[in-house]
């Protein structure tokens, strides 16, 4: 026969003790769901995509290579880049006046409704409206970047590419802590007479030692702007079967070697 004893204080204390731990393993479960739930629930982050159309008279829009290229790429950024209200695409031309030429300024307006307490029926319903309205408003969009891709400029302003003035552009942009994205559709030959400044239609990179000299010295006057982590994309004019003098790669290397000294930035080239 078993003749173990146990006190009544001790199964009183044994009780609490469970208690505790059950209340204890309840907070801890409602805790973690309530994470859950607020990720879930959380906004994304806007994207705040800047496209710098090169409007010199180096880059030929009308050529039909070109302009299929170009029209390739601004159709694949507006549909990857404008997906959730508070996206924001703006144009800048690249010229003499870079920093001052913005030529679009597009948000997207359209906001999904609120899933919460919505059964998959309503949901569903939810998702298609605003897919729908946002696809309008995508297409609205592209008419017009293709209207400033297509845009001529025969003034006087045609004469210069001034690219770093797109820096402090850049740097603007990432103040409000969206995702930003950049995209030069350019050749990237930097042209901007004076001292301090570079001309590479006159002085080109000869290779890329060179052209990583110049880059280190440029930083120097460029370090002031933070421009943070954007991804850089290069969207070029240039057919396959270009040559090295017309696609000079050292001037590549110049940009790729410019953005790493500014925030270890890389980039892309298409």
């Amino acid at each position: 026969m078993d003749r173990t004893v146990t006190h009544p204080i001790f199964k009183t204390y044994l009780l609490h003790w469970k208690y505790i731990l059950f209340f204890g393993f309840f907070m801890l479960l409602a805790s973690c769901g309530g994470e859950k739930e607020t990720a879930a629930t959380a906004p994304p982050v806007t994207v705040h995509t800047l496209v710098f159309l090169d409007k010199t008279q180096s880059v030929n829009v009308n050529k039909g290579y070109v302009n299929e290229k170009y029209r390739q790429a601004l159709t694949d950024i507006v549909e990857n880049n404008m997906k959730n209200k508070g996206d924001k695409l703006e144009v800048y031309f690249i010229h003499e006046n870079t920093s001052k030429a913005r030529a679009l300024s597009l948000t997207v307006r359209s906001e999904k409704d609120n899933l919460e307490g919505a059964n998959a029926t309503d949901r569903e319903g939810i998702e298609t409206a605003f897919q729908l309205a946002l696809q309008r408003e995508k297409g609205i969009y592209l008419k017009q970047l293709l209207t400033k891709m297509n845009q001529q400029n025969t003034g006087a302003s045609n004469q210069s590419t001034d690219i770093w003035a797109s820096l402090p552009v850049i740097a603007k942009a990432g103040e409000d802590g969206s995702e930003v994205k950049v995209y030069y559709f350019s050749d990237m030959v930097e042209s901007v007479k004076g001292s301090g400044r570079r001309d590479f239609h006159i002085k080109p990179p000869v290779d890329d030692n060179q052209a990583e000299a110049a880059a280190k010295e440029d930083i120097k006057q460029l370090a002031k702007y933070t421009i943070g982590s954007p991804q850089v994309t290069i969207v070029s004019p240039f057919e396959p079967t270009a040559s090295v003098k017309e696609n000079n790669p050292h001037v590549t290397h110049y940009w790729q070697t410019l953005f790493q000294e500014l925030g270890g930035v890389s980039i892309e080239e298409l």
